[in-house]
């Protein structure tokens, strides 16, 4: 596959149709393995949105109307498509985003479980009759679907974050316009032509790129859009919930964060190093839920650094097509500049370099998996999210203040711990302030499970029968 795979042009895909901007305004798609440009991707005029809201707003009573059961069978027919595909799906992730080619299959395998489950927790939006006290009324409860969609995606996971919003959406009956990130186009248009060979109706799914402000704007201030879903920084999350607000449409937003983990005296060392660096240095640390903040009991701290930094600098770096790569490139040139000023800054202000701490030189959006320790409060990374392959650690030597420490931060996405102590893992899960927490376990995504945050992380989840109510609306009936 990787020796003749060939990146496919990326297109619009708008009311079905294949095509590109009505300007033929274009963006660079670059390999951030060597910098190289492997396509252009095509940007939308207002014309070619215009369009796409037409198509929802005249797919939306045709989509709605269709059986739960019917649209269940298209949505499995997508799925498992998208098995069929899901090594030439894993290289078009790889060659424009940069993950091992392992990660970015078993991303479009991930996929098609989402797109599946759906399938059948659509058949599963149960309404219910209510008593009534009033002799000869009916109380009727019903969920049906909110309305066209306005979905936002961006390049770290490419396949999967649309996947939620586009197989929860249309289980629920609502028609959508996705406007994945320009970066890495193509992961998104892989499921949008699965869809489209299963048998979608037209115009139930667009997929437009351009200027993300733009489209964002001119989508949501648009009376077709019934619900927005958002996935990015917090930032921009703000403008977008703000611009929802002021039309009363509600929002799933799920934002950054800046995972804590907690590392008890009684933890399993080995386990803890060995599933907190792979969860961390997975995707390049390019992940919103990666483990981040590393407070370790005192007592334990240097003998788990050791650990948790041989896994890291045994990872081996590489182009993301090479199958030997366990971590590939960072997705652009602007994360090295990130990563450097971030540690940087540690190093200025006391932090310890366990591993890594620089690229590896050459071609490529590469560095090395890199581990800091004794990193005070003032610097820069124990408040900013570094969105990259550093790790930082602190030590503690009582509950309440590591509890303090670890939600000190205005995020809340995900948190960890690990203890072999039953009572410390009720009392650090009741503790955390977070959406997800993994205790002695490091794997937060699932599609039948909620994935989201409180805070500044967001609110809503998507996943789980949450992410399928995201797209419902009740309506009540009282008949007599």
């Amino acid at each position: 596959m990787t020796d003749t795979f060939e990146y496919p042009a990326p297109k619009l895909f708008i009311a079905g149709r294949w095509r590109m901007g009505g300007a033929g305004d274009v963006q660079p798609v670059l390999n951030p393995a060597n910098g190289q440009a492997i396509a252009e991707a095509p940007m939308a005029t207002t014309a070619d949105l215009d369009e796409a809201l037409a198509a929802v707003e005249a797919a939306f009573p045709l989509w709605r109307g269709t059986s739960a059961y019917d649209r269940a069978k298209i949505l499995k027919a997508a799925a498992a498509l998208m098995r069929e595909r899901a090594r030439y799906i894993g290289a078009v992730t790889t060659s424009e985003q940069g993950k091992p080619i392992g990660e970015s299959s078993g991303e479009a395998f991930a996929c098609a479980d989402i797109f599946e489950w759906y399938a059948e927790e659509a058949r599963r939006a149960y309404g219910r009759i209510v008593p009534s006290k009033h002799p000869g009324v009916r109380h009727m409860v019903f969920k049906e679907p909110i309305g066209p969609v306005a979905a936002f995606s961006p390049w770290n996971f490419p396949t999967t974050i649309p996947a939620r919003k586009i197989a929860a959406a249309l289980a629920a009956g609502c028609p959508v316009i996705i406007k994945p990130a320009e970066e890495a186009p193509g992961s998104c248009l892989e499921l949008a032509r699965a869809l489209d060979d299963a048998g979608l109706p037209k115009g139930v799914l667009n997929v437009v790129f351009g200027v993300p402000s733009d489209i964002s704007t001119y989508l949501i201030t648009s009376p077709v859009i019934r619900k927005i879903s958002f996935t990015g920084s917090t930032v921009v999350g703000k403008h977008l919930a703000e611009l929802a607000a002021r039309r009363m449409i509600p929002s799933t937003m799920e934002l950054g964060g800046h995972a804590p983990v907690i590392v008890f005296d009684d933890a399993d060392l080995d386990l803890a190093a060995r599933l907190s660096a792979a969860a961390k240095y997975r995707n390049a640390g390019q992940i919103c839920i990666a483990p981040t903040r590393f407070y370790v009991h005192d007592s334990v701290h240097d003998a788990f650094v050791e650990k948790f930094a041989a896994h890291a600098a045994g990872l081996k770096i590489g182009p993301g097509l090479d199958p030997a790569t366990n971590m590939g490139p960072l997705a652009n040139g602007r994360r090295l500049s990130a990563m450097g000023e971030f540690i940087g800054d540690a190093q200025a202000h006391g932090a310890g370099l366990a591993t890594g701490g620089e690229g590896p030189g050459g071609a490529g959006n590469f560095w090395r998996p890199t581990v800091l320790t004794d990193v005070p409060d003032t610097a820069r990374i124990m408040n900013e999210e570094p969105f990259g392959p550093v790790a930082v650690t602190q030590r503690f030597t009582s509950f309440d203040e590591v509890v303090a420490q670890a939600n000190r931060l205005p995020y809340g996405l995900a948190a960890y711990a690990y203890t072999r102590s039953a009572r410390t893992s009720a009392d650090i899960g009741d503790a955390l302030e977070a959406g997800m927490i993994g205790i002695n376990f490091s794997i937060l995504t699932g599609p039948e499970t909620p994935f989201g945050g409180v805070k500044e992380s967001g609110h809503g989840s998507e996943g789980g029968i949450e992410g399928l109510e995201a797209y419902l609306v009740t309506k009540y009936i009282a008949q007599g």
